[in-house]
């Protein structure tokens, strides 16, 4: 079963890491475009997983990522926003 909270989760931690972006980070440049959140309330959004598309939409947006690829995955597999690039996979499913 699909847990979306996970996967949107996922797709964002996974943006913020391919630009090297922290949560602290990601505070001051939301600020910076006027979105108001402190590094807690980041960490307590993206932990749960439970956030607006408003507030994908402005974290993506402050991180300069245009464009993602929604790809299915299984619970052991990397989500890659970049077509074309090459991830190290950290499981194998056997192949």
């Amino acid at each position: 079963m699909v847990s979306w909270n996970d996967k949107v989760k996922r797709l964002l931690k996974s943006e913020l890491v391919k630009r090297g972006v922290s949560n602290a980070d990601l505070a001051v440049i939301l600020n910076e475009i006027g979105v108001h959140e402190t590094k807690a309330s980041i960490d307590s959004k993206i932990s749960r997983g439970s956030f607006s598309a408003c507030f994908f939409i402005q974290c993506l947006t402050a991180i300069g990522c245009s464009k993602i690829e929604i790809e299915e995955y299984e619970s052991s597999m990397l989500i890659a926003a970049d077509p074309g690039v090459e991830y190290e996979k950290k499981f194998s499913n056997g192949n």
